[in-house]
């Protein structure tokens, strides 16, 4: 699904491709203020001008990125200091597959009780909801 598809902020989407350029304003004559080389890192989109959308990044980095280069998606970034447990079940007695160190991409599938699926490189398992961004519930009606 295109992330130009009209939605209520706050949303979810990720990036296009590996070169995406952040810019301080929502038009091309504003200055890049990063560029990104991540594809599928997830963001939220804040809020919507035209052909331009304001977005936060796992580093709570915010700036404006054009629509065209964004996914809606369902992707996830582990965030933390410390390797997030991938378990075998949503239940963290159940067993312990894998340790994801942050900065790690994958796709985020059903959340709830606080654990979502998530499949990197065809290993699917369950890790914890607040150790992956892009899995926050966001307000009602989102």
């Amino acid at each position: 699904m295109a992330a130009s598809d009209l939605r209520p902020v706050p949303y979810w989407a990720s990036l296009k491709a590996n070169e995406v350029y952040m810019r301080v304003g929502p038009g091309e004559d504003y200055r890049i203020n990063w560029v990104y080389h991540r594809q599928h890192l997830p963001l939220k989109v804040l809020r919507v001008m035209q052909n331009w959308r304001l977005v936060e990044d796992p580093e709570n980095a915010r700036g404006w990125i054009m629509v065209n280069m964004l996914v809606i998606g369902h992707d996830g970034y582990v965030v933390g200091k410390d390797p997030a447990e991938m378990h075998e079940a949503p239940d963290g007695n159940s067993r312990l597959m894998w340790r994801l160190e942050p900065g790690v991409l994958g796709k985020l599938g059903d959340c709830g009780s606080g654990w979502c699926k998530f499949t990197l490189n065809g290993r699917a398992g369950y890790v914890r909801q607040d150790a992956l961004w892009g899995a926050a519930e966001l307000p009602a009606g989102h």
